[in-house]
């Protein structure tokens, strides 16, 4: 795979996959109109009282159309425009899609554990979406509920800018548990031209000019047979970006003085702990910053939902981390998976997605909502970190009054150590751009931009223009 973010969160555990292709990633140097009013953010403890959200402000110059394509089906009427095998609409305040009849059966050999058992299905192929700009790159995400005795399966088929088309791709199967199957990515898929990586799709060779120009998606919703079970999917969706590789990245300007009140939590505490899921806490810089945002927005696991921890401090950290392993990548840092695994808490939403500079990042913290970003750098990179990482998440959440970022970073050794700030044009550049050199001095790939962001399942007016201003609706 050619994953910049690799299972582990420390460049002295990781090896670097430069051998392989990189990832084709974003960056826009332009910023977004700025969010419509100065309201606090809708969660009123997220944010101290007495400062007021400051809207940040475009930068000089005339701003280039966004080149990335978020693009996701969510509402009733989106479900309805699909074509249905077995599979019907739900209305209500949060529409969804279930499986209502059956279109068959099949067998499904889990690879992870040989289990063969026979499954009732249906599925939901999307409308085809074109895209706005053509694109070497696509992830999908999701956001479903899956109770035991049922699981799901997202495909993605695509358009090439030559009028041919890929073959249907998997770009995930899961479920919310891990007693049915083993929710996984799957390897080896390829056509040649384009190819998928862990949970991205990639044009093999970017230089002949080839792009994704459109796709299409399905779901295929699985239950025990005979029962009435159905898994139930509120978003399904996928974003498709396309940049010239870049070692450097335009310096915005800053626009923004806030910061979220959000959870903190060490990954580092959680070294050696349940080393079935990739070695342990060490690699868990992905579930723990998913951990940190929803735990923001209110979401909390009972005792009863972490009975399975061994007594050990943050045993919610432990879960994420069981929740979003990908037993085909071996890690915690399934992109899509992470999304995923958010959504299972009550009036949650999340995706994945790319953003195009530090003014995205100050629109959604001035309307409350904190991100996770993806980046890889040298430790002499990034003052302050005292590490060096090809690939590892942090959560962003707010700017200090000189624009300089302040990121719960869960690479640090004690839960209170976890609220770094580092430098603005530093943080900026190993986030988005698309190129570096590894400690070997290699070339290898950046994200690009990469981020999560969990939000609530019914976003305020402030939320909805904050979202809409960096793409996702």
């Amino acid at each position: 795979m050619s994953r910049a973010e690799q299972p582990s969160g420390r460049a002295d555990q990781l090896s670097d996959r430069t051998d392989q292709p990189s990832r084709r990633t974003l960056f826009a140097a332009a910023v977004v109109a700025a969010v419509a009013g100065t309201a606090a953010p809708a969660v009123a403890e997220a944010a101290d009282p007495a400062e007021p959200a400051v809207v940040p402000h475009a930068a000089p110059g005339a701003a280039p159309a966004r080149t990335v394509d978020h693009h996701s089906w969510t509402t009733y009427t989106d479900w309805r425009s699909g074509t249905t095998a077995g599979t019907r609409a739900v209305a209500g305040a949060r529409p969804g899609l279930v499986l209502a009849a059956p279109a068959g059966t099949t067998d499904y050999t889990d690879p992870h554990t040989g289990t063969t058992a026979t499954w009732e299905y249906a599925t939901w192929t999307s409308p085809v979406h074109r895209l706005a700009v053509p694109v070497t790159e696509a992830i999908a995400s999701w956001n479903a509920s899956t109770p035991a005795g049922t699981w799901l399966q997202i495909e993605l088929k695509a358009a090439y800018s030559d009028g041919t088309d890929t073959p249907w791709y998997v770009m995930g199967r899961w479920a919310a548990g891990d007693q049915d199957i083993k929710r996984t990515s799957v390897d080896d898929q390829t056509d040649g031209r384009s190819t998928v990586w862990t949970d991205t799709l990639a044009v093999d060779d970017a230089a002949t000019g080839l792009r994704l120009t459109s796709y299409r998606l399905r779901l295929t919703l699985y239950r025990r047979p005979g029962t009435k079970l159905t898994p139930t999917v509120w978003r399904v969706g996928a974003m498709g970006s396309d940049v010239p590789d870049r070692f450097t990245v335009p310096a915005s300007v800053p626009g923004l003085a806030q910061e979220l009140v959000v959870p903190r939590y060490s990954q580092e505490i959680h070294a050696g702990q349940y080393p079935e899921y990739d070695n342990g806490g060490e690699a868990w810089c992905s579930p723990t910053s998913s951990q940190m945002i929803i735990e923001y927005w209110g979401g909390r696991l009972t005792p009863g939902q972490l009975a399975w921890v061994d007594p050990y401090a943050d045993p919610q950290v432990c879960h994420a981390a069981r929740y979003t392993f990908d037993h085909q990548y071996k890690g915690c840092g399934n992109w899509p998976f992470n999304a995923a695994y958010a959504a299972t808490f009550e009036d949650l939403q999340g995706v994945v997605t790319r953003l195009t500079s530090l003014t995205d990042l100050e629109t959604l913290i001035a309307a409350g909502i904190p991100a996770i970003t993806s980046q890889s750098f040298l430790k002499e990179e990034l003052t302050g970190a005292g590490y060096g990482t090809s690939g590892h998440l942090m959560t962003v959440i707010g700017f200090t009054a000189d624009g300089d970022v302040i990121a719960n970073d869960p690479a640090s050794p004690s839960d209170p150590a976890v609220r770094r700030v580092y430098r603005r044009r530093e943080f900026e550049n190993i986030w988005l751009r698309t190129k570096r050199y590894n400690a070997s001095g290699k070339v290898a790939s950046g994200t690009g931009g990469v981020c999560y962001l969990y939000f609530p399942a019914r976003p305020s007016p402030l939320q909805c223009r904050a979202l809409e201003a960096v793409g996702v609706r």
